[in-house]
């Protein structure tokens, strides 16, 4: 049969999370679900003999702005071609739209090759935070979608409202918080459950202060788990606030993207994920 690049089955995207995982990229439990509602055809893997080798994402989430993500070769496939492959195929999903990703330092040159130019770094925070019942702060309910459709658009520059309703929804393994003032929703966070630990991811607020009181309200609810936070190298402010409670990093990626860049505001405190935008 030979190579062949096909749109990823519900299976094939199990066994690529678990690819992930074995990489230690530590995904959520349910991390992927929302963007394949955003584009179901924009999850690839390539087989050879009917076996999966390599896979990635690259989801369209409006006319203008696409994520590139869970790009992966399992390590005995490496060196064939099979990693540039579906790089190449998957790429033309996203036809003339901005594309974004988080990738490893040490892939920036490749990936320039392709016409991706660094933006900057986005860094992994874990630690445990100080559980705080801030008030003005509620679990989501359905009504307020819209708004925070409205206020994650002002803050990332991007529309995604089909991958929004279906991550900030609450489910078992994923919950987002709204933070409110005078009955207006001007902040939220989504937590969810890891493999390892509870990533806390986009977070929304108009200050780090009100960043902090999100964070601590999602470290009383899970107050025996490890907190894991993904935070633009830019958010300076926030960065030493949780350096300062025991925070560290063990990583980081480098933001890249082949066309326009999108315009973010100081109100992104916190990416959503890594591993596919």
């Amino acid at each position: 049969m030979g190579a062949l690049n096909t749109v990823m089955s519900r299976s094939d995207l199990s066994l690529t999370l678990d690819w992930a995982a074995d990489e230690g990229w530590n995904p959520g439990l349910c991390d992927a679900q929302p963007f394949h509602a955003a584009d179901p055809k924009g999850f690839f893997s390539r087989r050879v003999d009917d076996v999966p080798v390599s896979a990635i994402s690259v989801v369209n989430h409006s006319a203008d702005f696409s994520f590139l993500g869970l790009y992966i070769c399992r390590p005995e496939w490496r060196g064939q071609g099979h990693g540039m492959a579906i790089w190449r195929h998957a790429l033309l999903h996203a036809g003339s739209r901005t594309v974004g990703l988080d990738g490893v330092a040490e892939q920036q040159a490749n990936y320039q090759k392709s016409g991706f130019v660094l933006a900057g770094s986005t860094l992994r925070y874990e630690g445990t935070a100080r559980p705080d019942a801030s008030p003005g702060i509620r679990a989501v309910l359905p009504p307020d979608l819209a708004a925070i459709a409205g206020i994650d658009w002002e803050a990332t520059g991007i529309r995604r409202p089909t991958f929004l309703n279906a991550w900030t929804t609450n489910s078992t393994t994923r919950k987002t918080l709204v933070l409110y003032c005078e009955a207006a929703i001007i902040g939220f966070a989504t937590y969810r459950k890891c493999r390892e630990g509870t990533k806390i991811g986009p977070i929304i607020a108009p200050d780090t202060k009100a960043a902090l009181g999100l964070i601590g309200a999602v470290g009383a609810l899970v107050p025996t788990h490890k907190l894991i936070l993904d935070i633009p190298e830019a958010n300076v402010a926030l960065r030493r606030e949780l350096e300062g409670l025991g925070y560290f990093v063990p990583f980081a990626t480098a933001r890249m993207y082949r066309g326009k860049v999108p315009c973010t505001s100081p109100r992104l405190q916190a990416i959503a994920t890594m591993e596919l935008g």
